[in-house]
């Protein structure tokens, strides 16, 4: 037996895996995913183990990015919403927003006219209400282009996430009022950036897509181990056996407790598998 045989490392994409966050302030392209990161990882999978990304990005703003990675399992992507198989091009789990989500839209809207967020859908599309500079700056980071509306509520089902750019202490203030309402509690709200506030179904993290999908693997509990930089990782971290994280994550994920490895720049993943080289 291969001795990773059943094991899942799970992996975020943005400065976990790829180092994103220099390309963003620099205006370049996003680099590829480091040599040393890419021989471990396939060193893993050579060796039995399943590698997924488990990331914030949805379809449109992740599928170029999923033919250039070494993955032998289905991906998390929309930041739990879905699992989807990019070796079929299919979604293997979903769940998506049901229609009172138009409902709770125009409330919000109505306590902050103007807000700005992107809308993602089952499909590669994505519109934008109130576009601002921090859409421009996501889409640049993404490659993956927004359509303009009027209206909430010219957009179609299904939709697979809600993304609010704005600064931070407005962001505050949407989940705060959001949380407040009785139907807030049907809702994740978590912080992938300073600037971005993801909405997503109940239930619908990085965290219960993972279990899912190490169901769908046949993976133990036991032998779930993942690797985050920021907020919305923090689910996925607390179901593995170890939650790594690499140097260069936010406070708030060494603070819960994250197992720190080196920085995202210097091959974050190829120490983890180093770690677990050590473990089986």
């Amino acid at each position: 037996m291969l001795k990773f045989n059943k094991v899942l490392l799970a992996s975020d994409f943005d400065n976990t895996l790829v180092y994103t966050q220099g390309a963003l302030e620099r205006g370049e392209d996003i680099p590829p995913m480091s040599a040393r990161n890419r021989e471990a990882v396939e060193y893993f999978m050579q060796n039995g183990g399943y590698f997924s990304i488990s990331t914030g990005r949805a379809l449109p703003a992740f599928s170029r990015y999923a033919q250039d990675l070494p993955c032998n399992a289905p991906c998390v992507i929309a930041n739990g919403a879905a699992i989807y198989d990019f070796n079929k091009d299919c979604y293997v789990e979903t769940a998506f927003l049901d229609a009172d989500i138009y409902d709770h839209v125009d409330a919000l809207l109505t306590r902050f006219p103007g807000l700005c967020f992107e809308i993602y859908h089952d499909d590669r599309r994505i519109h934008v209400l109130h576009p601002n500079d921090f859409v421009r700056n996501h889409e640049h980071l993404t490659r993956a282009k927004t359509v303009e509306v009027q209206s909430f509520r010219e957009v179609d089902l299904p939709i697979i996430k809600l993304l609010f750019e704005e600064e931070k202490p407005l962001l505050d203030e949407v989940r705060s009022f959001i949380l407040a309402q009785e139907w807030g509690a049907r809702y994740e709200l978590i912080f992938s950036s300073d600037h971005l506030l993801e909405l997503t179904r109940r239930g619908a993290t990085k965290g219960g897509m993972i279990l899912k999908l190490a169901k769908l693997l046949g993976v133990a509990r036991r032998d779930i181990y993942c690797v985050g930089d920021h907020n919305n990782d923090i689910p996925m971290l607390a179901v593995s056996e170890i939650g790594f994280a690499p140097e260069n994550a936010i406070s708030e994920v060494k603070e819960w407790g994250a197992h720190i490895v080196c920085h995202c720049k210097d091959g974050a993943l190829a120490d983890v598998v180093e770690i677990l080289d050590g473990r089986y």
